[in-house]
């Protein structure tokens, strides 16, 4: 391995050996492939040229050699070469060209880099979880010697984040006098700080994901935001800079980046061999695949099949759509389970996040300071402020599972609504803003606000969520505890037999495998909607709604919010069998979830009749009709009253003359001075705000 002194002494060969390199390889087309590139940079007012490592390997073994072990002195050759060559091509080039190396042939996890990787070039690859605001960093410093016998200014080159002051003038040779920094004169570059993560699927089981800082500078500021999935070039050096590092002995490990590339996330994580794809073709010629997938779905737990049909569903996913006008509708699929105690929510959750290609679990409280979205941290080293992805935007183009979704933070209330139907996470605090993608399917669950689901009272009441969340799930499943002789002694045979076996539930399909399916499925089978299936879905909506259309009084059963989630329910059927048509059995069956969820949840408790505004308001039409009653009476009763309020007395009174019951008038008005609509002006006496 050369020293660096041998390096300097060997520049010129080296030199020469670059340039003839980018003038020796050709592209596919026959052209000279780094001529073109040098080109399009200038044209296009770049600062750097993409060097592919592989190119560099397959012409000169030793060059490629030096890059990897000697990376700073070679960049500095090649930046040479680069701006000589566009000096050649362009006589009034004035600039400088730097290299941007990429495609080394192998990886180094953030859990395995160590001290031998110190002043090498590495590739690591990761999420970014953190990011710094740009910021300037000085890279020539311009210094004033102000001494009556020199006066001069004279540049000198910083390295690092550290500006050490000269010890002499190298103008006049004196250490004298005053050294000023000039700093409007001084040379800058852009500077930031981003932290890569290991990504959820490659974590060990039981570990915490570790974390690498990079420094990104010049046109590599910017380039990424919370969430990217990276494949980060660079130098790994140890942290600080020289007067720093002399005051400590532990250090830590950092990249300094060369270059910088977002890889494509989610789905495309997942290597498919011809063999894989053979298999999943194989699977899909069955003609009971949709049953054993869904059989494959956590198959040691017992029953729950349409909720497990629903998590199939959610793996695969609709088709996302753009717009022409830039608006885009989503594809991903929202499913929340309510639960008793003990109905194996969290199971489904887990297994849920283990099996989808992309896959996150969390709790509602958030297992980090960003919580489920994002959210602003200050460095407790540096004091910087950094922007930190939570678990929606880590699993962005996956499926994050959030359980324990009733105990969700406040900040993450108001974010989540974003999250959920626009699919962003947007944040500005501390004088970052930022607009962050959450392009996620969410599977959430959450325990009955009584400790178990009480039939007698709408959802809204029986689960601590506002209804601007709920609204936003395509499906929502209560899990009863219910006994019934029949089925505890089923669930009470499959638990023994479970425990008291030597070999693990087998499922009709291999998680490894099933994980593969979904992820061949959702890159490449983008289903339409035949004739048929969208006749039925379009049928099926009208029909519904007809009883509202015919009769003002009738409950509004459902929105055109559900009609998209049917549509994204039968794509997603279809995509399970690999269709690349929506058939009428698919919209058939997103029809029949659909109807199951508003016969468990959507109904009226009072009249008995479907309410879809007891999901997408929290009201159904019936109380809300008996609210109307009530202000009116309130309302009238102050403008009569001396007092300018009306007692409870006299509006329970006169809400009983109107057919309200006494119990349900008590309940209301504790509702309507929760959400403001009327205050308490005096003790038992109210009148609207």
């Amino acid at each position: 391995m050369e020293a660096a002194a041998d390096l300097k002494g060997r520049a010129e060969d080296l030199l020469g050996r670059v340039l003839d390199f980018l003038e020796s390889v050709r592209g596919g087309d026959g052209s000279i492939k780094y001529r073109l590139r040098i080109r399009e940079a200038i044209a296009g007012n770049a600062r750097s040229v993409a060097i592919d490592y592989m190119d560099l390997v397959g012409f000169d073994e030793d060059l490629a050699r030096l890059v990897i072990e000697k990376p700073e002195e070679m960049v500095e050759i090649f930046s040479q070469a680069l701006t000589q060559a566009a000096k050649t091509e362009y006589i009034l080039f004035t600039g400088s060209l730097f290299p941007r190396f990429r495609g080394l042939p192998q990886s180094i996890s953030i859990r395995e880099m160590r001290s031998e990787h110190v002043g090498r070039l590495v590739q690591i690859e990761g999420i970014v979880v953190k990011m710094t605001p740009p910021k300037q960093r000085i890279v020539r410093a311009m210094w004033h010697h102000i001494n009556p016998e020199c006066g001069e200014k004279f540049y000198v080159d910083v390295r690092g984040e550290a500006v050490e002051k000269p010890p002499y003038c190298p103008r006049c040779g004196l250490s004298s006098g005053i050294f000023k920094m000039v700093e409007e004169e001084s040379i800058y570059i852009d500077h930031q700080r981003i932290a890569v993560g290991e990504p959820p699927e490659s974590v060990p089981s039981g570990q915490m994901p570790r974390q690498i800082q990079v420094i990104l500078e010049s046109d590599l500021v910017d380039r990424v935001r919370p969430g990217d999935k990276v494949q980060v070039v660079g130098i790994a050096r140890l942290s600080g800079t020289g007067s720093q590092r002399r005051s400590k002995a532990v250090y830590e490990v950092e990249i300094y980046a060369n270059n910088i590339e977002t890889g494509v996330k989610g789905v495309e994580e997942i290597d498919l061999s011809e063999e894989d794809i053979e298999e999943i073709k194989k699977l899909a010629r069955d003609p009971l695949i949709t049953r054993k997938i869904i059989s494959s779905i956590a198959p040691a737990i017992y029953g729950h099949w349409d909720v497990k049909e629903a998590i199939a569903l959610l793996l695969f996913g609709g088709v996302p759509k753009q717009r022409s006008d830039g608006t885009r509708i989503r594809g991903d699929i929202h499913v929340l389970i309510i639960g008793d105690p003990g109905t194996a929510k969290s199971q489904l959750l887990q297994f849920t996040s283990k099996v989808a290609p992309r896959g996150i679990y969390t709790t509602g409280k958030g297992s980090t300071a960003a919580g489920l979205t994002a959210a602003v941290v200050r460095d407790k080293n540096t004091g910087e402020y950094y922007l930190e992805a939570g678990a929606l935007v880590l699993g962005d183009m996956g499926v994050v599972c959030i359980d324990e979704i009733d105990k969700m933070r406040e900040d993450d209330r108001t974010a989540i609504h974003e999250a959920l139907e626009q699919q962003t996470v947007s944040i500005s605090k501390a004088g970052i803003h930022a607009t962050l993608n959450a392009r996620a399917s969410v599977l959430a669950a959450g325990n009955p606000r009584y400790g178990r689901y009480i039939d007698d009272r709408p959802l809204i009441d029986n689960i601590n969520l506002p209804v601007t969340i709920l609204s936003r799930f395509d499906l929502i499943f209560v899990l009863k505890d219910q006994p019934s002789l029949e089925e505890d002694r089923q669930l009470a045979e499959h638990i023994t037999s479970v425990h008291s076996s030597f070999e693990e539930v087998r499922a009709p399909i291999d998680p490894v495998i099933l994980r593969k399916y979904i992820a061949y499925a959702r890159r490449y089978i983008k289903p339409k909607l035949s004739e048929e299936a969208r006749r039925m879905i379009a049928d099926f909506f009208v029909e519904m709604r007809r009883a509202s259309a015919e009769n003002r009084e009738t409950p509004i059963a459902i929105t055109a919010r559900q009609l998209e989630a049917l549509i994204r329910l039968a794509e997603a059927h279809a995509r399970i069998r690999l269709s690349s048509i929506v058939t009428e059995e698919d919209a058939a069956e997103a029809i029949r979830l659909m109807r199951t969820m508003l016969e468990s949840v959507g109904i009226d408790i009072e009249s008995g009749s479907l309410d879809i505004d007891i999901i997408m308001t929290g009201k159904p039409k019936s109380r809300r009709e008996k609210m109307i009653i009530l202000e009116d009476i309130i309302r009238d009763l102050s403008s009569k009253s001396q007092a300018g309020c009306a007692s409870v007395k006299e509006i329970l009174a006169r809400a009983k003359e109107l057919g309200v019951e006494e119990e349900a008038a008590e309940k209301m008005l504790t509702q309507l001075s929760k959400e403001g609509i009327i205050y308490e002006k005096m003790s038992g006496c109210y009148r609207k705000a």
